[in-house]
């Protein structure tokens, strides 16, 4: 079954955007990314980036990246949405649900505090994967929302590149569930 990751790009300071909306300092990379309308609209310009003539080669590499994934994009005014996307046929819990049957690998990526909010709030992340970039924003929208409930986290991997970005990967505990045969 495919794990629900919320694997984001985070500011050293704990936000995914900045106070002026921009994360110019992020980069792409699950295999199905569900995310809401306006972060859908930010990244409508990675569909045809490949054709800007003033791009230089990282960020050829990041629209190549980027523009084959699968997008799920949960929206109540969008009535159409571009290149690999679709718009969410239900709700989050729904469509996690709908996408983990289906058959195939990969991943289930999340983009989006407001989303992975309502995901994590349902129980539904399995995984965080904080790419950590070395730049204070100074404010803007938080990697993790104010949520009324702890959630202990297993560390699973660490990284640090030469550019001093940080991946963390934590991996939320599941236990087994009781009452099975051997219990007793």
């Amino acid at each position: 079954m495919r794990s629900v990751t919320y694997s984001m790009s985070v500011s050293l300071d704990g936000y995914i955007v900045g106070p002026d909306g921009g994360f110019d300092w992020t980069a792409p990379g699950d295999d199905v990314f569900l995310m809401g309308r306006r972060l859908y609209e930010t990244m409508l310009y990675w569909e045809t980036a490949d054709q800007d003539p003033s791009l230089d080669d990282a960020m050829l590499e990041w629209a190549a990246l980027w523009k084959p994934l699968p997008k799920v994009v949960f929206s109540t005014t969008l009535s159409a949405v571009e290149g690999t996307a679709r718009l969410a046929s239900g709700g989050v819990a729904e469509e996690i649900e709908r996408l983990r049957a289906e058959p195939g690998e990969g991943e289930i990526a999340i983009g989006g505090a407001t989303l992975a909010a309502e995901a994590a709030a349902s129980g539904l992340i399995d995984e965080y994967r904080a790419v950590v970039y070395p730049v204070l924003v100074g404010g803007g929208i938080p990697y993790f929302p104010q949520q009324e409930r702890r959630v202990d986290l297993e560390l699973v991997e660490t990284r640090t590149f030469g550019s001093g970005v940080v991946y963390l990967h934590h991996r939320v505990p599941r236990q087994a569930p009781r009452g099975g045969q051997g219990d007793g």
